[in-house]
């Protein structure tokens, strides 16, 4: 084999794998003569978090070695390719408001709906079911005792510490006034950092881009194991679920011979392909509405009545899932429509591939519900989206830590995953560092040392 000749295999197409993809066929270096670059898909591009995240965008993201660097490459992208009009890309302001709400504040609520059937979403909208068009599973909790709000891991101290006080701004007017005690803006003062990005059209677009440039993307195609030795890599093993997936065919298990690099960006399944790395996983709930609002990202803390059940549970003589607080995060996004997301939950193991995952209905009407209650322009929009997906989280010892970005002690074998609520955020810098560093072999662009694989053993 030609010592230049490169036949690189990517193994997820969420945002990491697209992106990685789309960045090595742009790399200055990248010789379609020499490098052959294979995306390998067990479901659908973007049938996961990278289709069911909030989009969120901002330069008080974590961590901070690679933020600078993606958040400027989301601007280069989107100026490149037209990202606002094909991926909704945009800046948005940011704060997080304080609410308490009373019963009477709740009984005199205009009449709205509790929670609403999803109905059917445009085909340029979030996807209601997940990739491959197999139906979401519904699992109605019924845990009888109320639970703790379990809050996503957005913000670092760091993040936290931006947070500035200032008036209700007059263009939030989605949100009832007379119940927030406070309002604080996110990031630094007089800066635009923040903005947004509709994941799922973000991730296919870079999906797409990469494909125009010669990357061969195979759909449906789940790795079940990296055949390696000890001088590194060599080959691929994956199911072909492409004929199961249109229905008209079973499984058949394939090679990709001649491997010289393997990099694994497959989410939350990474932990499966790779125990070592500890990429564990985390269940999170949303909801998309249809509606117009002002373009703001607000983080809620609601003070709800200690009587308060939502009607979906009232109605199964069920009580309320959550007790104190709960913290909903609201994105308004373009297209008349809005993103919003609540806890997450390691209830149901995660499963096989990202069409088979279930979403318990009953937390996203929780979460509509707890919206209504200081909202009511969302209390009364119609739900065009329930879903679920899973985050992925690099853990040590109990703890989470930062992703894990470059090559692991096995030759060839590189590594790209754990970036948990900030996938979106962090996807282009990851792409761009994964080219720099198997075309150039170093890292020029951000200093990723803390991420390094080997640290971790891996």
């Amino acid at each position: 084999m030609d010592p230049q000749h490169r036949n690189i295999v990517i193994i997820g197409g969420g945002v990491m794998g697209c992106t990685t993809a789309y960045f090595l066929s742009r790399h200055p270096k990248f010789d379609p003569a020499l490098h052959t670059i294979t995306l390998l898909e067990a479901a659908t591009i973007a049938a996961g978090a990278s289709g069911k995240a909030g989009g969120l965008l901002g330069l008080w993201a974590y961590p901070q070695c690679l933020v600078p660097l993606s958040y400027r490459l989301h601007r280069e992208l989107a100026e490149e390719h037209d990202g606002a009009e094909r991926w909704g890309y945009r800046r948005v302001e940011a704060g997080s408001v304080g609410a308490v709400v009373k019963s009477a504040d709740l009984k005199s609520r205009p009449d709205q709906r509790d929670v609403q059937p999803a109905i059917s979403a445009p085909a340029n909208s979030t996807p209601q079911s997940p990739a491959g068009g197999l139906p979401i599973q519904s699992i109605l909790s019924e845990e009888a005792k109320p639970k703790d709000w379990e809050k996503l891991p957005k913000q670092d101290e760091k993040a936290a510490g931006l947070l500035t006080a200032s008036p209700l701004p007059p263009d939030l007017d989605w949100i009832n006034a007379d119940l927030i005690n406070h309002y604080e803006e996110m990031g630094a003062a007089g800066l635009s950092d923040t903005a947004q990005v509709h994941p799922f059209h973000f991730t296919n677009a870079m999906a797409d881009l990469a494909r125009e440039k010669g990357v061969v993307i195979k759909i449906g195609a789940k790795v079940v194991k990296i055949n390696q030795t000890k001088a590194g890599v060599q080959s691929v093993e994956y199911e072909d679920r492409s004929e199961t997936l249109a229905g008209t065919g079973t499984a058949t298990n394939r090679f990709v011979h001649g491997v010289t690099d393997v990099v694994v960006t497959a989410g939350p399944w990474t932990g499966r392909l790779l125990p070592r790395s500890k990429i564990e996983t985390l269940r999170a709930h949303s909801v998309v509405y249809e509606a117009n609002i002002s373009p703001f990202a607000v983080f809620t803390d609601i003070q709800l009545p200690t009587d308060y059940v939502p009607e979906h549970r009232a109605s199964k003589g069920q009580k309320r899932k959550h007790r104190g607080n709960v913290d909903p995060e609201i994105y308004s996004r373009p297209g008349n429509e809005v993103y919003a997301c609540g806890e997450p939950d390691s209830s149901v193991p995660l499963p096989e591939t990202a069409d088979l995952v279930q979403c318990d209905e009953a937390q996203c009407d929780d979460l509509i519900a707890y919206i209504g209650t200081i909202s009511p322009v969302l209390g009364a929009a119609p739900i065009k989206a329930k879903q679920a997906c899973y985050l992925p989280r690099h853990m040590r010892f109990g703890e989470e830590r930062s992703p894990l970005i470059g090559q692991t002690s096995v030759p060839g074998l590189w590594l790209a995953a754990g970036h948990t609520c900030w996938g979106i955020q962090n996807g282009p810098g990851t792409g761009y560092l994964m080219a720099e560093l198997l075309l150039d072999g170093v890292a020029k662009s951000a200093d990723i040392g803390v991420l390094d694989p080997k640290k971790f053993k891996v």
